[in-house]
């Protein structure tokens, strides 16, 4: 998958995101905290994976990389607990995890190929120290 697919998959994501937070009643307390948590979580894997684009080096690609999938796995833990405490019903979240989900494993993949490829690098002399 390209960079830009996945860079417009998290700019999705993070929009849906946005519209489940906004359905959140501002009046509980509850829905408010973990709302702010979500949108904050889901939005930033976008904002981070956007990043990627301008990392330095193939070690600085691979950490924002890690960010991303922090977040996401973030992301994903918000909405579990939004469903499991009964706030949001699970079938109004079920595509929004399933997305989080594949874009977790999209990027945890990313990372075992960036870490394969820096590494073969380095072996063969190619990489800095960076």
């Amino acid at each position: 998958m390209l960079q830009t697919d996945i860079k417009q998959r998290t700019k999705d994501f993070a929009i849906r995101v946005i519209k489940v937070c906004k359905t959140l009643k501002k009046e509980e307390w509850i829905e408010v905290i973990l709302g702010r948590q979500l949108l904050r979580s889901g939005t930033s894997a976008a904002a981070n994976y956007r990043a990627t684009v301008i990392a330095k080096s193939e070690k600085d690609f691979i950490n924002k990389l890690k960010i991303v999938e922090e977040e996401l796995d973030e992301t994903i833990f918000w909405m579990e607990i939004l469903v499991e405490s009964g706030v949001i019903p699970k079938g109004k979240l079920t595509l929004l995890i399933k997305e989080a989900d594949e874009l977790l494993r999209i990027i945890s993949a990313s990372i075992i190929t960036m870490k394969k490829k820096r590494k073969v690098n380095k072996a063969k002399g190619v990489l800095n120290s960076n």
